[in-house]
């Protein structure tokens, strides 16, 4: 089995991203077809959409958010419509009834939890990029090859069953040397920009506007001479 490592699923225009990604869907009654950059037998999958109209599903089979990279996509349920441009970004929560309405050529990156667990809280999440967030954890000392940064997050959205935890984190710069990835992580950056060293030790560039994903123990280091500041999605 290759070893797992960070892959970039969308550029800020939704251009091409250099990953191989395999056409498929995440299971019987997932709703699209995808481009998956990742699928792990624990039940986190990433990769992109693309679609172009509408569709509707009775009830969810997934706990999944999406950044939209290109084009405009409406999400509708009973309570609420949220519409989502470019860099936009929001949580579908599996059991609800749903209706996606994209725009021509709409393409957004995703992370979904696929396990097989009861609906708890299903419902449309939004994700404000300027969400007021609270002091969280710089990481560990022993990584650390800078100064310690000062790290901010907020939850906007938690799935008890999975731990699913997606929101928002900011952090002003800092080094660190490679490690074993703690979680599955899904980042996309709302500002500033961020070289992850992937497992192969190669460089990665995630500007501004892009969406990328770093598996459980992927072998990862990071570099980030300017504040940054992304939403997530961890488990």
């Amino acid at each position: 089995m290759p070893e797992p490592t960070a892959v970039l699923l969308a550029h800020a225009d939704g251009s091409p991203a250099a990953t191989t990604f395999i056409l498929a869907s995440l299971g019987a009654n997932d709703p699209f077809d995808r481009l998956i950059a990742y699928a792990g037998e624990d039940g986190m999958a990433a990769g992109v959409v693309k679609m172009s109209g509408q569709t509707r599903v009775d009830r969810y089979p997934f706990s999944e958010m999406i950044v939209v990279h290109a084009g405009a996509v409406t999400l509708r349920s009973q309570e609420q419509t949220l519409q989502l441009k470019p860099g936009e970004s929001a949580v579908i929560a599996r059991g609800m009834a749903v209706e996606v309405d994209a725009k021509p050529e709409s393409l957004w990156a995703f992370c979904a939890d696929t396990q097989p667990v009861e609906a708890s809280n299903p419902g449309l999440t939004a994700l404000p990029s300027h969400t007021l967030l609270s002091p969280s954890a710089a990481p560990d000392a022993e990584i650390l090859i800078s100064p310690a940064p000062q790290c901010r997050s907020y939850n906007l959205f938690v799935e008890q069953a999975t731990d699913l935890r997606i929101g928002v984190w900011d952090s002003t710069p800092y080094t660190r040397r490679a490690r074993p990835h703690k979680l599955h992580e899904l980042m996309h950056l709302i500002e500033g920009s961020v070289t992850l060293q992937t497992a192969d030790g190669s460089d990665l560039m995630v500007n501004t506007g892009d969406t990328v994903f770093v598996p459980l123990h992927a072998r990862c280091a990071w570099k980030s001479s300017v504040y940054v500041r992304k939403f997530y999605a961890v488990r």
